[in-house]
């Protein structure tokens, strides 16, 4: 990427997404794209939408999640499948509108089948069942991944 190239770090600041960020400011890249959740909430398609219009990003590194525990995620699926599924629809997809040049979407140990052999291969993706304490989480990533590949293709 060219060090003046606009990057755009969704989920700058939580634990993946500040070393991200943190690692692009140490290679010298000076054209950095942040915004909190209360700046832009990226499950609001029409805010994203605008969003991308105004600020024109080259590159989207996508580290922005709903996260939490075990007990959160068995306590509350729907809004932990809804809003994951919905940050990564409304960036991959205004990603792909507006021509920038590579997403990078992350993904999650949890995607994997909960007895995958170790070490974990890309292989074993949809191989067995997923952990069922994180299932709505790793389901939502797991689409994500999907929607890439179906968006590439």
């Amino acid at each position: 990427m060219d060090k003046e190239a606009r990057i755009y770090v969704a989920g700058h600041r939580g634990m993946v997404g500040s070393a991200v960020l943190r690692l692009l400011q140490s290679r010298g890249y000076a054209n950095l794209l942040v915004k909190t959740s209360n700046e832009l909430d990226l499950r609001d398609g029409r805010l994203v939408a605008q969003w991308f219009t105004e600020a024109k990003p080259d590159y989207v590194i996508v580290a922005a999640a709903k996260v939490g525990g075990i007990w959160a995620n068995n306590t509350r699926p729907a809004e932990f499948i809804y809003d994951n599924l919905a940050i990564q629809t409304n960036l991959i997809h205004q990603a792909h509108l507006h021509g920038v040049k590579k997403l990078l979407l992350l993904g999650s140990s949890c995607i994997y089948p909960r007895d995958s052999p170790q070490p974990i291969r890309e292989a074993y993706l949809l191989t067995g069942p997923l952990e069922k304490t994180n299932e709505w989480y790793a389901v939502a990533k797991i689409a994500g991944i999907k929607m890439c590949q179906a968006y590439r293709r």
